[in-house]
């Protein structure tokens, strides 16, 4: 086992200020994530989701974004996948961005909510075949005993679906998740980090539509 407990190095790369953060926090992760895409990095919008099992034991697991807008951050999954079983239990989950090479993290705490089958299903069919296939085929988070049993279950959807569009599964949806705190985190020299965190007020009323109130803080390191 290589000696851990030594290694570190200095976060330079930037420096992060209350006047330069969008006032709306969807803007500001936005900025940051076309930022990540140009970089040419691998899974851009790769995030950890976390949720919690009815007996209070934490569980992440890795997901792509899908979208974002002001409604929230969307994801999708086998809903009977362990994720979905416990966003069922208990729909507050929390999104976790870790753009490292970038001495950056965002970190997004909401409530997750089903989407509709018509935004499912549009999703769904804008999929590579071979992904469509491979949603009917894996019982996600089940047991089993060999890959090759996997890829049996995948030759038979394949031939199933041979002919024509393949129709989405009754098992398999997504979720928003509409966030009422955002973090964000740029690395900073000493390990004097900067991190701000957006947390949403009351909504206001306009006459043309509803506008969110986020309120921006600044937090130790």
């Amino acid at each position: 086992m290589a000696n851990i407990h030594g290694l570190r190095r200095n976060y330079n790369l930037g420096e992060l200020r209350q006047e330069d953060l969008d006032s709306n926090p969807i803007n500001q992760f936005n900025h940051w994530l076309k930022q990540v895409i140009d970089s040419d990095s691998p899974d851009p919008t790769a995030m950890t989701v976390a949720t919690v099992s009815p007996d209070g034991q934490p569980s992440q697991r890795i997901v792509l974004l899908k979208d974002v807008d002001d409604r929230g951050f969307v994801f999708y999954t086998n809903l009977g996948s362990r994720k979905a079983t416990e966003l069922a239990h208990n729909p507050k989950v929390s999104l976790h961005f870790p753009w490292y090479f970038m001495e950056r993290q965002v970190k997004v705490c909401g409530t997750a909510q089903p989407l509709s089958t018509a935004e499912v299903a549009k999703y769904f069919l804008s999929r590579p075949k071979e992904s469509q296939l491979a949603a009917w085929a894996s019982k996600q988070s089940q047991p089993i005993s060999t890959r090759q049993m996997l890829m049996s279950k995948f030759d038979e959807v394949k031939k199933k679906f041979s002919a024509g569009e393949i129709p989405l599964p009754k098992f398999w949806g997504g979720y928003r998740v509409v966030p009422h705190e955002i973090e964000f985190w740029q690395g900073g020299e000493h390990r004097l980090h900067n991190r701000f965190v957006y947390t949403l007020g009351d909504t206001q009323q306009t006459a043309d539509s509803n506008s969110q109130n986020w309120q921006i803080q600044r937090l130790m390191p």
